[in-house]
Formats: C-alpha cells, sequence, structure tokens
C-alpha cells in the first residue's frame, strides 16, 4: 500500500495550465462525471469520450482513469474508448497495451461477505450494493440515516475476514476491499512503465479515496488537483465537474 496521505494542508486556486510532459491521472464519480443516485444511473457523453482521446493525444499516450469501480464497469461507461484503467482502488490495472493486472484474493469469503451484504440491502430500502467481483460497496445516499450501520456492517466484515480486507470510505459509500492496494499504488505503479516513466504525475479526484492518488503524485514530484469542497492534501482546487472538464479542454484547444 502506499504511504498514508499527510496532513490536509489549504490548496491554492485554479490549476496552472497543464504541460504536455504530464502523466495524467483521473477519477470518474465526482471529477469527470457528477454524482448520481446510483453508481449505474451516471451517463457519458461524446464530447467527454473526444476530450478523453485528444488529451490522450496530448499526454503522449501517458493518461489513466483511476476508479473505485470495476475495469469492466469502466470500459462499459466509455465505449469504444479504451484507456488504461486502475479499477476497485487499484486492486486491478490494465496498462496501455491492455494487460490487466489483479490482486489475487480469498473469492470464497468475500462470496460470503457478498450475501450478508445483499441481505442487508433487501431489509433497507434505500441501500444500493454493489457487487464489483474483487470489492463490494454500500451505498447510502438515498438513506444517509443509516451511514452508521452500513459502516457497522462493513467493520465487522473486516474483522472477521483478517487482514487480506479493508474498509474504504467514500462520499455515501463503505466499501470492502483487498488489502495493500489503493490510488496511490496504481500511480505509481503505472509511473514505473512506459508511457507514464519519465513524466510528471498530476492526479485529479474528488473523495477520501483520492488522497492517496494525490499524495503518491506529489512525492514523485507532480501535483494534485481537489475537485470540489473538503479538507485535502491537494495543490489545487477546482469547484466541480464542469470546472475540471473545462480546464483540461483548455490544454488542447
Amino acid at each position: 500500500m502506499s504511504t498514508p496521505p499527510p496532513e490536509p494542508a489549504a490548496p491554492g486556486g485554479a490549476p496552472p495550465p497543464l504541460a504536455s510532459d504530464c502523466a495524467l491521472f483521473l477519477d470518474i464519480d465526482g471529477t469527470l462525471l457528477t454524482h448520481a443516485e446510483t453508481p449505474d444511473a451516471v451517463y457519458v457523453d461524446d464530447a467527454l469520450r473526444e476530450l478523453l482521446e485528444r488529451l490522450q493525444r496530448f499526454c503522449g499516450g501517458a493518461l489513466a482513469l483511476v476508479s473505485g469501480r470495476a475495469v469492466a464497469d469502466v470500459d462499459a461507461l466509455f465505449e469504444p474508448l479504451v484507456l488504461p484503467v486502475a479499477g476497485q482502488h487499484g486492486v486491478e490495472r490494465r496498462d496501455l497495451s491492455g494487460h490487466i493486472q489483479r490482486l489475487p484474493f480469498p473469492e470464497e469469503h468475500l462470496r460470503q461477505v457478498a450475501q450478508r451484504f445483499a441481505a442487508f440491502k433487501a431489509r433497507h430500502p434505500g441501500v444500493v450494493f454493489e457487487d464489483k467481483g474483487h470489492s463490494l460497496a454500500l451505498h447510502f445516499r438515498l438513506a444517509p440515516q443509516l451511514e452508521r450501520e452500513v459502516r457497522m456492517l462493513v467493520e465487522h466484515a473486516v474483522a472477521d475476514l483478517g487482514g487480506d480486507f479493508e474498509l474504504q470510505a467514500g462520499k455515501m459509500v463503505v466499501e470492502l476491499k483487498p488489502g495493500g492496494h489503493d490510488k496511490g499504488s496504481a500511480v505509481e505503479a503505472y509511473m514505473a512503465e512506459p508511457p507514464f516513466a519519465g513524466r510528471k504525475p498530476v492526479f485529479i479526484g474528488d473523495d477520501l479515496t483520492d488522497e492517496y492518488g494525490f499524495a503518491t503524485a506529489q512525492r514523485l514530484g507532480g501535483h494534485a488537483v481537489k475537485v470540489g469542497e473538503g479538507e485535502t492534501v491537494a495543490d489545487w482546487r477546482l469547484p466541480d465537474v464542469g470546472a475540471v472538464r473545462n480546464w483540461l479542454a483548455g490544454a488542447v484547444k
């Protein structure tokens, strides 16, 4: 796992223009797409696909999506565009050549927990259960009063599973994922291989899970951009998804 982020700092304003020698790492939900009530309610427009294609050329191919979603889910969203993707917070990762690495994990144990999470979801309207294969997520955006119960359920699952899994909190979601990987470790892996190696990493994200990516990008001599409000270790801040897209588009006019 990458080093935990340092203490939050007060980020500056809008970041400077994006340089072509960067390696660009982009979160999806809350960064490129506005958060929706459920994970499957988001929509990727053709303008965003075209923007990402132009940015990938601008960066010499060194662009990756780094998401809590599974790689297959990201591909379905952005089809027919296929990009390097780190999914499930770095548990699976596809490089530029198309090779996918997946972290081994005790699948039988996770399937047992998945049954418990599905039963909890069935008893609590408004809770959304997302089975990503290597990780499990319980969303409570539609039932915020259940936050404590959701977190306790995931904490108990972590205790039952031992050191193989860990809790990952996010915006209106709590996840159970294999331990040892996060968005920061995904960035580090990309930066050790072409076409990312030797470039300056720039990580853009909005959530707690992105703080690991921020810290790793900074440690490797790059920058981090926080989207929206909240404490962060990032250098810069953009207010919302629209501002992110406008800033990215400014580099490839």
